[in-house]
Protein backbone atom coordinates (compact mmCIF):
# COMPACT_ATOMS: atom_id res chain seq x y z
CA UNK A 1 0.00 0.00 0.00
CA UNK A 2 2.84 2.16 0.16
CA UNK A 3 3.03 2.82 -3.49
CA UNK A 4 -0.53 3.69 -3.91
CA UNK A 5 -0.16 6.90 -6.04
CA UNK A 6 -1.52 9.82 -3.74
CA UNK A 7 -2.95 13.22 -5.79
CA UNK A 8 -3.92 16.32 -4.75
CA UNK A 9 -6.49 16.59 -7.79
CA UNK A 10 -8.72 13.88 -7.86
CA UNK A 11 -12.15 14.42 -8.72
CA UNK A 12 -14.85 13.79 -5.91
CA UNK A 13 -17.54 11.51 -6.92
CA UNK A 14 -21.08 12.94 -7.21
CA UNK A 15 -23.93 11.58 -4.55
CA UNK A 16 -26.90 10.50 -6.30
CA UNK A 17 -30.00 11.68 -4.80
CA UNK A 18 -32.04 9.65 -1.92
CA UNK A 19 -35.00 8.22 -1.19
CA UNK A 20 -36.85 10.55 1.16
CA UNK A 21 -36.17 9.86 4.76
CA UNK A 22 -38.37 7.59 7.08
CA UNK A 23 -40.88 9.10 9.19
CA UNK A 24 -41.21 8.39 13.08
CA UNK A 25 -43.62 5.97 14.28
CA UNK A 26 -44.31 7.85 17.39
CA UNK A 27 -46.53 10.84 16.97
CA UNK A 28 -45.97 11.38 13.50
CA UNK A 29 -48.20 14.38 13.46
CA UNK A 30 -45.65 16.41 15.57
CA UNK A 31 -43.18 16.85 12.97
CA UNK A 32 -42.51 20.88 12.04
CA UNK A 33 -42.82 24.14 13.44
CA UNK A 34 -46.64 24.03 12.30
CA UNK A 35 -47.37 21.15 13.77
CA UNK A 36 -50.16 20.83 16.73
CA UNK A 37 -47.52 21.77 19.33
CA UNK A 38 -49.85 24.33 20.95
CA UNK A 39 -51.58 23.15 23.86
CA UNK A 40 -49.28 19.83 23.93
CA UNK A 41 -48.82 18.74 27.52
CA UNK A 42 -45.17 18.40 28.13
CA UNK A 43 -43.37 17.50 31.39
CA UNK A 44 -39.57 18.26 30.76
CA UNK A 45 -36.82 16.54 33.20
CA UNK A 46 -33.93 18.24 34.13
CA UNK A 47 -32.90 21.71 34.07
CA UNK A 48 -29.40 21.77 32.61
CA UNK A 49 -28.36 23.81 29.37
CA UNK A 50 -30.43 20.79 27.45
CA UNK A 51 -33.79 20.82 29.17
CA UNK A 52 -33.93 24.73 29.19
CA UNK A 53 -33.60 24.93 25.88
CA UNK A 54 -36.45 21.91 25.67
CA UNK A 55 -38.66 23.96 27.88
CA UNK A 56 -38.41 27.18 26.12
CA UNK A 57 -39.27 25.76 22.49
CA UNK A 58 -41.44 24.52 24.07
CA UNK A 59 -43.15 27.24 25.46
CA UNK A 60 -42.39 29.10 22.30
CA UNK A 61 -44.63 26.43 20.12
CA UNK A 62 -47.37 27.46 22.87
CA UNK A 63 -47.11 23.51 24.41
CA UNK A 64 -48.21 23.52 28.16
CA UNK A 65 -45.12 22.60 30.03
CA UNK A 66 -43.82 21.60 33.13
CA UNK A 67 -40.28 21.05 34.47
CA UNK A 68 -39.06 19.05 37.41
CA UNK A 69 -35.67 18.70 38.52
CA UNK A 70 -34.19 17.45 41.65
CA UNK A 71 -32.21 20.21 42.35
CA UNK A 72 -33.13 23.75 44.24
CA UNK A 73 -30.50 26.29 44.35
CA UNK A 74 -30.17 29.43 43.35
CA UNK A 75 -29.28 29.15 39.75
CA UNK A 76 -31.92 26.23 39.17
CA UNK A 77 -34.65 29.19 40.59
CA UNK A 78 -33.24 32.06 38.54
CA UNK A 79 -33.25 30.02 35.77
CA UNK A 80 -37.02 28.77 36.49
CA UNK A 81 -37.97 32.12 37.04
CA UNK A 82 -36.82 32.94 33.49
CA UNK A 83 -38.95 29.75 32.29
CA UNK A 84 -42.59 31.24 34.10
CA UNK A 85 -41.93 34.71 31.78
CA UNK A 86 -42.09 32.77 28.58
CA UNK A 87 -44.53 30.82 28.97
CA UNK A 88 -43.57 27.67 31.06
CA UNK A 89 -46.92 27.00 33.93
CA UNK A 90 -44.70 25.48 36.53
CA UNK A 91 -40.91 24.35 37.75
CA UNK A 92 -40.57 21.97 40.49
CA UNK A 93 -37.62 22.09 41.74
CA UNK A 94 -36.25 19.67 44.46
CA UNK A 95 -35.52 16.10 45.21
CA UNK A 96 -39.60 15.62 46.77
CA UNK A 97 -40.64 16.01 42.79
CA UNK A 98 -38.46 12.95 41.51
CA UNK A 99 -41.09 10.17 42.42
CA UNK A 100 -43.56 10.69 39.82
CA UNK A 101 -44.94 11.63 36.62
CA UNK A 102 -46.68 15.56 37.07
CA UNK A 103 -49.75 16.72 35.84
CA UNK A 104 -49.47 18.96 33.53
CA UNK A 105 -52.99 21.47 34.06
CA UNK A 106 -54.38 18.71 35.84
CA UNK A 107 -54.46 15.77 33.33
CA UNK A 108 -51.91 13.46 31.92
CA UNK A 109 -48.48 14.60 30.29
CA UNK A 110 -48.65 13.86 26.33
CA UNK A 111 -45.09 13.96 26.12
CA UNK A 112 -41.36 13.98 28.08
CA UNK A 113 -38.79 15.60 27.17
CA UNK A 114 -35.68 14.37 28.81
CA UNK A 115 -32.39 15.83 30.11
CA UNK A 116 -29.17 13.10 29.08
CA UNK A 117 -28.46 12.47 33.03
CA UNK A 118 -32.12 10.92 33.85
CA UNK A 119 -31.72 7.24 33.84
CA UNK A 120 -34.49 4.78 31.98
CA UNK A 121 -35.35 3.38 35.55
CA UNK A 122 -35.63 6.46 37.28
CA UNK A 123 -39.42 6.71 39.06
CA UNK A 124 -40.63 9.21 36.59
CA UNK A 125 -38.91 8.15 33.10
CA UNK A 126 -39.96 4.84 34.07
CA UNK A 127 -43.64 5.99 34.81
CA UNK A 128 -44.01 7.55 31.56
CA UNK A 129 -42.71 4.57 29.46
CA UNK A 130 -45.10 2.40 31.63
CA UNK A 131 -48.16 5.09 30.84
CA UNK A 132 -47.15 4.72 26.97
CA UNK A 133 -46.53 8.07 26.92
CA UNK A 134 -43.52 9.46 24.78
CA UNK A 135 -40.21 10.35 26.31
CA UNK A 136 -37.82 12.46 23.66
CA UNK A 137 -34.70 13.85 24.29
CA UNK A 138 -33.81 17.21 22.93
CA UNK A 139 -31.90 16.05 19.82
CA UNK A 140 -35.03 14.19 18.91
CA UNK A 141 -37.53 17.62 19.29
CA UNK A 142 -34.85 19.45 17.64
CA UNK A 143 -34.83 17.00 14.55
CA UNK A 144 -38.55 16.91 14.45
CA UNK A 145 -38.70 20.54 14.43
CA UNK A 146 -35.94 21.57 11.31
CA UNK A 147 -35.18 24.73 10.82
CA UNK A 148 -36.48 27.84 12.08
CA UNK A 149 -39.78 29.11 8.74
CA UNK A 150 -37.57 31.11 6.78
CA UNK A 151 -34.12 29.83 7.88
CA UNK A 152 -31.76 27.38 5.86
CA UNK A 153 -31.96 23.56 6.50
CA UNK A 154 -28.60 22.44 7.70
CA UNK A 155 -27.16 18.99 6.97
CA UNK A 156 -26.60 16.93 9.82
CA UNK A 157 -23.26 15.36 10.78
CA UNK A 158 -23.45 13.23 13.67
CA UNK A 159 -21.36 11.37 15.65
CA UNK A 160 -20.90 9.19 19.08
CA UNK A 161 -18.39 6.49 20.18
CA UNK A 162 -16.90 5.65 23.66
CA UNK A 163 -13.98 7.88 23.07
CA UNK A 164 -12.98 10.80 21.41
CA UNK A 165 -16.27 12.61 20.38
CA UNK A 166 -15.58 16.16 21.66
CA UNK A 167 -11.96 16.28 20.11
CA UNK A 168 -13.65 14.70 16.64
CA UNK A 169 -16.87 16.99 16.52
CA UNK A 170 -14.46 19.98 17.39
CA UNK A 171 -11.86 19.45 14.55
CA UNK A 172 -15.41 18.32 11.94
CA UNK A 173 -16.95 22.09 12.89
CA UNK A 174 -13.35 23.41 11.92
CA UNK A 175 -13.29 21.44 8.35
CA UNK A 176 -16.36 22.95 7.41
CA UNK A 177 -16.08 26.61 8.53
CA UNK A 178 -12.73 26.52 6.81
CA UNK A 179 -14.34 25.03 4.16
CA UNK A 180 -16.33 28.36 3.90
CA UNK A 181 -19.43 26.54 5.29
CA UNK A 182 -21.69 27.75 8.40
CA UNK A 183 -21.45 25.62 10.49
CA UNK A 184 -21.78 24.77 14.55
CA UNK A 185 -20.70 22.42 16.79
CA UNK A 186 -23.74 20.81 18.95
CA UNK A 187 -25.34 18.31 20.83
CA UNK A 188 -23.28 16.78 23.69
CA UNK A 189 -20.54 19.36 23.45
CA UNK A 190 -22.58 22.06 25.25
CA UNK A 191 -24.51 23.50 22.62
CA UNK A 192 -28.00 22.65 22.67
CA UNK A 193 -28.99 21.30 19.16
CA UNK A 194 -32.39 23.09 19.26
CA UNK A 195 -30.03 26.54 20.20
CA UNK A 196 -28.65 25.78 16.49
CA UNK A 197 -32.03 25.24 14.64
CA UNK A 198 -33.66 27.93 15.99
CA UNK A 199 -31.33 30.35 14.73
CA UNK A 200 -33.11 32.63 12.69
CA UNK A 201 -30.46 32.33 9.82
CA UNK A 202 -30.09 28.78 9.67
CA UNK A 203 -26.79 26.86 9.14
CA UNK A 204 -25.50 25.13 6.17
CA UNK A 205 -24.18 21.68 8.46
CA UNK A 206 -24.34 20.51 11.92
CA UNK A 207 -21.63 18.48 13.66
CA UNK A 208 -23.64 16.99 15.87
CA UNK A 209 -21.84 15.14 19.28
CA UNK A 210 -24.15 12.24 20.80
CA UNK A 211 -23.96 10.34 23.76
CA UNK A 212 -25.36 7.03 24.38
CA UNK A 213 -27.55 8.69 27.06
CA UNK A 214 -29.34 11.23 24.65
CA UNK A 215 -29.66 8.16 21.95
CA UNK A 216 -31.27 6.09 24.39
CA UNK A 217 -34.47 8.73 24.24
CA UNK A 218 -34.00 9.12 20.18
CA UNK A 219 -36.15 7.75 17.92
CA UNK A 220 -35.09 8.70 14.22
CA UNK A 221 -32.86 11.26 13.16
CA UNK A 222 -32.18 11.85 9.18
CA UNK A 223 -28.51 13.04 8.95
CA UNK A 224 -26.38 13.25 5.71
CA UNK A 225 -23.81 10.83 7.08
CA UNK A 226 -23.30 9.80 10.59
CA UNK A 227 -20.02 7.55 12.24
CA UNK A 228 -19.16 6.01 15.23
CA UNK A 229 -15.68 6.47 16.13
CA UNK A 230 -15.31 3.23 18.75
CA UNK A 231 -16.85 1.23 21.00
CA UNK A 232 -16.15 -0.19 24.71
CA UNK A 233 -17.41 -1.38 27.52
CA UNK A 234 -18.48 1.78 29.45
CA UNK A 235 -21.75 3.20 31.67
CA UNK A 236 -22.90 -0.18 32.10
CA UNK A 237 -24.43 0.75 35.16
CA UNK A 238 -26.51 3.40 33.29
CA UNK A 239 -27.94 1.19 30.28
CA UNK A 240 -27.82 -2.03 32.31
CA UNK A 241 -25.92 -3.78 30.00
CA UNK A 242 -23.00 -3.65 27.35
CA UNK A 243 -25.93 -5.12 24.87
CA UNK A 244 -28.24 -2.22 25.71
CA UNK A 245 -25.26 0.14 25.40
CA UNK A 246 -24.34 -0.88 21.96
CA UNK A 247 -27.94 -0.50 21.02
CA UNK A 248 -28.30 2.81 21.87
CA UNK A 249 -25.26 4.10 20.13
CA UNK A 250 -26.20 1.96 16.74
CA UNK A 251 -29.23 4.15 16.55
CA UNK A 252 -27.15 6.97 15.01
CA UNK A 253 -26.57 4.93 12.09
CA UNK A 254 -30.38 4.35 11.25
CA UNK A 255 -31.97 6.39 7.84
CA UNK A 256 -28.36 7.88 7.26
CA UNK A 257 -28.62 9.38 3.88
CA UNK A 258 -25.03 9.39 2.43
CA UNK A 259 -22.29 7.75 4.30
CA UNK A 260 -22.15 5.75 7.46
CA UNK A 261 -18.93 6.21 8.95
CA UNK A 262 -17.03 3.19 10.83
CA UNK A 263 -13.74 2.30 12.63
CA UNK A 264 -12.48 -0.82 10.45
CA UNK A 265 -9.88 -0.98 13.21
CA UNK A 266 -13.00 -2.47 15.29
CA UNK A 267 -15.19 -4.71 13.64
CA UNK A 268 -17.97 -4.33 15.55
CA UNK A 269 -18.71 -1.08 14.73
CA UNK A 270 -18.87 -1.85 10.95
CA UNK A 271 -21.49 -4.64 12.10
CA UNK A 272 -23.55 -1.57 13.23
CA UNK A 273 -23.86 -0.05 10.21
CA UNK A 274 -24.68 -3.82 8.80
CA UNK A 275 -27.41 -4.16 10.68
CA UNK A 276 -28.52 -0.65 10.28
CA UNK A 277 -31.75 0.42 8.21
CA UNK A 278 -30.46 3.00 5.66
CA UNK A 279 -31.46 4.99 3.20
CA UNK A 280 -30.82 3.36 -0.31
CA UNK A 281 -27.55 4.61 -1.78
CA UNK A 282 -25.63 4.94 1.36
CA UNK A 283 -22.53 4.03 1.84
CA UNK A 284 -20.08 2.61 4.07
CA UNK A 285 -16.74 4.38 4.92
CA UNK A 286 -14.30 3.40 7.09
CA UNK A 287 -11.22 4.57 8.52
CA UNK A 288 -8.27 3.35 10.08
CA UNK A 289 -4.81 4.17 11.08
CA UNK A 290 -3.47 1.63 8.68
CA UNK A 291 -3.34 1.40 5.07
CA UNK A 292 -7.17 2.05 3.74
CA UNK A 293 -8.58 -0.17 1.39
CA UNK A 294 -11.17 1.33 -1.32
CA UNK A 295 -14.41 3.26 0.38
CA UNK A 296 -11.44 3.80 3.47
CA UNK A 297 -9.61 6.84 5.04
CA UNK A 298 -6.36 5.95 6.04
CA UNK A 299 -2.82 6.70 6.34
CA UNK A 300 -0.31 6.20 3.36
CA UNK A 301 3.44 6.09 4.88
CA UNK A 302 3.46 9.28 6.82
CA UNK A 303 -0.02 10.83 5.13
CA UNK A 304 -3.66 10.82 5.91
CA UNK A 305 -5.66 10.13 2.33
CA UNK A 306 -8.98 9.15 1.37
CA UNK A 307 -9.98 6.46 -0.82
CA UNK A 308 -13.78 6.88 -0.61
CA UNK A 309 -14.90 10.28 -1.97
CA UNK A 310 -13.03 10.10 -5.43
CA UNK A 311 -14.05 8.85 -8.37
CA UNK A 312 -10.96 6.74 -8.84
CA UNK A 313 -10.66 5.17 -5.18
CA UNK A 314 -9.83 1.80 -6.70
CA UNK A 315 -6.30 2.74 -7.85
CA UNK A 316 -5.54 6.65 -5.93
CA UNK A 317 -5.94 8.29 -2.96
CA UNK A 318 -6.66 11.79 -2.35
CA UNK A 319 -3.82 13.20 -0.24
CA UNK A 320 -5.56 15.25 2.86
CA UNK A 321 -2.88 16.22 5.27
CA UNK A 322 0.31 14.84 6.83
CA UNK A 323 1.23 13.83 10.41
CA UNK A 324 3.63 16.63 10.89
CA UNK A 325 0.21 19.12 10.33
CA UNK A 326 -0.53 17.64 13.71
CA UNK A 327 2.57 18.97 15.25
CA UNK A 328 5.31 17.13 17.32
CA UNK A 329 2.79 14.92 18.95
CA UNK A 330 0.21 12.67 17.14
CA UNK A 331 -0.78 9.96 19.18
CA UNK A 332 -2.51 7.12 17.08
CA UNK A 333 -6.34 7.90 18.51
CA UNK A 334 -5.87 11.77 17.47
CA UNK A 335 -5.16 10.86 14.22
CA UNK A 336 -7.85 8.19 14.20
CA UNK A 337 -10.46 11.13 15.19
CA UNK A 338 -8.81 13.26 12.72
CA UNK A 339 -9.55 10.71 9.71
CA UNK A 340 -13.03 10.60 11.40
CA UNK A 341 -14.10 13.48 11.24
CA UNK A 342 -12.77 14.14 7.43
CA UNK A 343 -14.76 11.27 6.62
CA UNK A 344 -17.95 13.26 8.02
CA UNK A 345 -16.33 17.02 6.30
CA UNK A 346 -16.09 15.32 3.11
CA UNK A 347 -19.54 13.64 2.87
CA UNK A 348 -20.57 17.48 3.45
CA UNK A 349 -18.27 18.29 0.35
CA UNK A 350 -15.35 20.01 2.12
CA UNK A 351 -12.30 20.26 0.15
CA UNK A 352 -8.58 18.65 1.41
CA UNK A 353 -7.48 22.23 1.61
CA UNK A 354 -9.95 22.39 4.49
CA UNK A 355 -9.29 19.53 6.52
CA UNK A 356 -5.25 20.15 6.12
CA UNK A 357 -5.95 23.44 7.41
CA UNK A 358 -7.79 22.46 10.56
CA UNK A 359 -5.82 19.84 11.76
CA UNK A 360 -2.99 22.24 11.56
CA UNK A 361 -4.68 24.48 14.22
CA UNK A 362 -5.96 22.23 16.32
CA UNK A 363 -4.95 22.52 20.01
CA UNK A 364 -5.47 19.58 22.43
CA UNK A 365 -8.00 20.70 25.05
CA UNK A 366 -6.94 20.22 28.58
CA UNK A 367 -6.96 17.10 30.36
CA UNK A 368 -6.66 15.36 27.65
CA UNK A 369 -2.90 14.25 27.06
CA UNK A 370 -1.98 17.09 28.47
CA UNK A 371 2.05 17.71 28.87
CA UNK A 372 2.04 18.98 32.21
CA UNK A 373 5.67 19.33 32.54
CA UNK A 374 9.10 17.66 31.27
CA UNK A 375 12.31 17.14 33.85
CA UNK A 376 15.35 15.06 34.18
CA UNK A 377 13.83 13.56 31.15
CA UNK A 378 10.60 12.85 32.27
CA UNK A 379 7.46 13.14 30.86
CA UNK A 380 4.67 14.18 33.33
CA UNK A 381 0.89 14.26 31.36
CA UNK A 382 -2.60 14.94 32.55
CA UNK A 383 -5.06 12.63 30.95
CA UNK A 384 -7.89 13.19 33.36
CA UNK A 385 -10.18 13.04 30.56
CA UNK A 386 -9.74 9.46 29.91
CA UNK A 387 -12.40 8.35 32.03
CA UNK A 388 -12.81 4.28 30.76
CA UNK A 389 -10.26 1.60 30.05
CA UNK A 390 -10.53 2.64 26.52
CA UNK A 391 -9.66 5.75 26.76
CA UNK A 392 -7.03 5.33 29.40
CA UNK A 393 -5.26 2.23 26.85
CA UNK A 394 -5.09 5.11 23.92
CA UNK A 395 -2.76 6.89 26.69
CA UNK A 396 -0.58 4.02 27.23
CA UNK A 397 -0.22 3.11 23.81
CA UNK A 398 1.37 6.38 23.30
CA UNK A 399 4.00 5.88 26.01
CA UNK A 400 6.90 3.03 27.44
CA UNK A 401 7.79 2.87 30.75
CA UNK A 402 5.00 4.35 32.59
CA UNK A 403 4.52 5.13 35.81
CA UNK A 404 0.61 5.11 35.75
CA UNK A 405 -1.52 6.67 38.19
CA UNK A 406 -5.07 5.56 38.17
CA UNK A 407 -8.29 4.75 39.65
CA UNK A 408 -11.43 5.85 40.95
CA UNK A 409 -15.17 5.02 40.16
CA UNK A 410 -15.22 2.45 37.73
CA UNK A 411 -18.80 2.32 36.57
CA UNK A 412 -19.62 -1.97 35.76
CA UNK A 413 -16.45 -2.20 33.66
CA UNK A 414 -13.64 -4.57 33.95
CA UNK A 415 -10.57 -3.82 33.61
CA UNK A 416 -8.88 -7.52 32.50
CA UNK A 417 -8.43 -6.87 28.80
CA UNK A 418 -7.04 -3.16 29.57
CA UNK A 419 -4.13 -4.82 31.78
CA UNK A 420 -3.11 -7.66 29.65
CA UNK A 421 -2.64 -5.25 26.81
CA UNK A 422 -0.60 -2.46 28.43
CA UNK A 423 1.39 -4.60 31.12
CA UNK A 424 4.73 -4.71 29.11
CA UNK A 425 4.46 -0.64 29.34
CA UNK A 426 4.08 -0.30 32.94
CA UNK A 427 6.76 0.22 35.74
CA UNK A 428 4.77 1.05 38.71
CA UNK A 429 0.86 1.65 39.67
CA UNK A 430 -0.59 4.15 41.97
CA UNK A 431 -4.13 3.71 42.35
CA UNK A 432 -6.13 6.74 43.94
CA UNK A 433 -10.13 6.30 44.52
CA UNK A 434 -12.40 5.74 47.51
CA UNK A 435 -12.55 1.68 46.16
CA UNK A 436 -9.80 0.96 43.05
CA UNK A 437 -9.94 -2.61 44.35
CA UNK A 438 -11.09 -3.97 41.25
CA UNK A 439 -8.23 -2.29 39.20
CA UNK A 440 -5.97 -3.70 41.93
CA UNK A 441 -6.86 -7.06 41.83
CA UNK A 442 -6.78 -7.30 37.54
CA UNK A 443 -3.27 -5.59 38.03
CA UNK A 444 -2.30 -8.76 40.41
CA UNK A 445 -3.88 -10.83 38.34
CA UNK A 446 -2.54 -9.69 34.80
CA UNK A 447 0.45 -7.40 35.74
CA UNK A 448 1.99 -9.59 39.04
CA UNK A 449 5.08 -8.23 38.20
CA UNK A 450 4.30 -4.71 38.27
CA UNK A 451 4.67 -2.71 41.56
CA UNK A 452 1.27 -1.30 42.80
CA UNK A 453 0.82 1.00 45.51
CA UNK A 454 -3.31 1.88 46.75
CA UNK A 455 -6.01 0.14 45.98
CA UNK A 456 -7.15 -1.00 48.51
CA UNK A 457 -10.40 0.39 51.06
CA UNK A 458 -10.03 2.78 53.27
CA UNK A 459 -11.17 0.05 55.81
CA UNK A 460 -8.57 -2.78 55.11
CA UNK A 461 -6.91 -3.69 58.05
CA UNK A 462 -4.03 -4.93 55.84
CA UNK A 463 -3.55 -1.39 54.15
CA UNK A 464 -0.77 1.06 54.95
CA UNK A 465 -1.62 4.92 55.75
CA UNK A 466 -0.37 5.50 52.49
CA UNK A 467 -3.23 3.11 51.01
CA UNK A 468 -5.55 5.21 53.59
CA UNK A 469 -4.71 8.61 51.96
CA UNK A 470 -5.44 7.46 48.04
CA UNK A 471 -8.40 6.21 48.87
CA UNK A 472 -9.45 8.60 51.09
CA UNK A 473 -12.14 10.83 49.93
CA UNK A 474 -9.78 13.97 49.91
CA UNK A 475 -8.58 14.10 46.37
CA UNK A 476 -6.54 16.93 46.57
CA UNK A 477 -4.16 15.44 49.71
CA UNK A 478 -4.91 11.53 47.51
CA UNK A 479 -3.51 13.26 44.80
CA UNK A 480 -0.57 14.97 45.99
CA UNK A 481 0.17 11.63 47.71
CA UNK A 482 -0.11 10.10 44.15
CA UNK A 483 2.28 12.51 42.60
CA UNK A 484 5.52 11.84 45.72
CA UNK A 485 5.27 7.70 45.15
CA UNK A 486 5.86 8.48 41.74
CA UNK A 487 8.37 10.98 41.95
CA UNK A 488 10.17 7.93 44.63
CA UNK A 489 10.67 5.67 41.50
CA UNK A 490 11.14 7.79 38.55
CA UNK A 491 14.04 6.89 36.50
CA UNK A 492 15.11 9.38 33.08
CA UNK A 493 12.80 8.14 29.92
CA UNK A 494 9.82 7.22 32.31
CA UNK A 495 6.56 8.67 31.71
CA UNK A 496 4.04 9.75 34.24
CA UNK A 497 0.63 9.38 33.37
CA UNK A 498 -2.25 9.99 35.09
CA UNK A 499 -5.08 8.21 32.85
CA UNK A 500 -7.27 7.34 35.65
CA UNK A 501 -9.55 4.90 33.47
CA UNK A 502 -12.81 5.71 35.85
CA UNK A 503 -14.91 8.49 36.82
CA UNK A 504 -13.81 11.07 39.37
CA UNK A 505 -17.03 11.69 41.74
CA UNK A 506 -15.67 9.74 44.53
CA UNK A 507 -13.08 12.33 45.07
CA UNK A 508 -13.55 15.04 42.92
CA UNK A 509 -16.36 17.42 41.81
CA UNK A 510 -15.78 16.48 38.07
CA UNK A 511 -12.29 15.07 35.87
CA UNK A 512 -11.50 19.08 35.34
CA UNK A 513 -10.82 19.04 38.88
CA UNK A 514 -8.98 15.94 39.26
CA UNK A 515 -6.91 17.29 36.37
CA UNK A 516 -6.11 20.55 38.38
CA UNK A 517 -5.05 18.63 41.43
CA UNK A 518 -2.62 16.16 39.16
CA UNK A 519 -1.18 19.57 37.85
CA UNK A 520 -0.96 21.73 41.03
CA UNK A 521 0.67 18.61 42.50
CA UNK A 522 3.48 18.33 40.07
CA UNK A 523 3.85 21.73 40.39
CA UNK A 524 4.43 21.62 44.08
CA UNK A 525 6.85 18.78 43.44
CA UNK A 526 8.43 20.64 40.86
CA UNK A 527 9.28 23.76 43.51
CA UNK A 528 10.35 22.04 46.09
Amino acid sequence: MGDLPVTVNAHDSAAEPAEPARQPQIRPDLRGWDAPWSGLRAVVTGLGVSGFAAADTLAELGARVVVVDGSDGRKKRREAETLRLVGVEDVLLGEEHLSWLPLVGGEPADLVVTSPGWRPDSALIAQARAESIPVWSEVELAWRLGARPGAKEPQWLVLTGTNGKTTTVTLLESMLLRDGQRAIACGNIGVPVLDAIRDPEGYDSLAVELSSFQLEYTELLSPLASAVLNIAEDHVDWHGSFAEYRAAKAKIFENTELACVYNADQPLTEDMVAEADVREGCRAIGFTTGAPARSMLGMVDDLLVDRAFLDNRAHQALELASLSDFGPLAPQHLVANALAAAALARAAGASPESIRAAIQAYEAGDHRIQPVAKADDVLWINDSKATNPHAAAASLRSFTDVIWIAGGLPKGVVYDELITEIAPRLRQVILIGTDSSQLRSSLERHAPGVPVIGGRLREDEHGSEIDAVLAGTDGVRAMRAAVTEAAKVLAPHHTVLMAPAAASMDQFASYAARGEAFIDAVAELMTD
